[in-house]
């Protein structure tokens, strides 16, 4: 960045939805899924910014334009007894990165971790993207070895909410 660059973190707004959805369209072919992406603007407009939101979102902006997101929503631990924040994306436009950018949309998480009295912040990474675990060890992360991510979706979902 130059010195004439403005960096922003903030949350997201009614109207950043369309820039939210680009960045998730860019995260999803960098990570090999460009067509899995079903969101609209309209829909995450909804989810974010609606009567009763379940989902946030941050936003970096540099010079007034948004070139990275970091979306999220509470978990919860009955462990602790306190909730979490789950991490559900965390992306840079590839022509920010290098400034910091995801680094200052932690720093934002943690700030809302520590407003909403949370034990902790859960997130997922592709186990090749050794760029993004070089990135979280710096913030020190540490790997959850003994636990393994799973996932039903699709036609057993809808199969396992039906009531016999």
């Amino acid at each position: 960045m130059t010195a004439t660059t403005t960096l922003t973190i903030r949350r997201a707004r009614p109207g950043d939805e369309h820039d939210i959805l680009r960045l998730i369209r860019d995260l999803a072919t960098y990570e090999k899924e460009p067509d899995a992406v079903e969101a609209t603007p309209e829909g995450l407009a909804d989810k974010l910014f609606g009567e009763n939101p379940r989902v946030f979102a941050h936003v970096a902006e540099r010079d007034g334009i948004v070139v990275g997101i970091a979306v999220w929503f509470f978990n919860f631990s009955t462990w602790t007894g306190r909730h979490g924040i789950y991490l559900e994306d965390l992306y840079v436009d590839p022509q920010a990165r290098g400034g910091g950018i995801a680094r200052k949309l932690f720093e934002a998480l943690g700030e809302a971790a520590r407003e909403n009295d949370c034990a902790r912040i859960d997130w997922s990474v592709l186990d090749w993207n050794e760029l993004a675990k070089g990135l979280y060890r710096k913030l020190g992360a540490r790997h959850m070895q003994d636990w393994e991510p799973w996932r039903v979706d699709g036609a057993a979902l809808e199969a396992l909410g039906k009531r016999g």
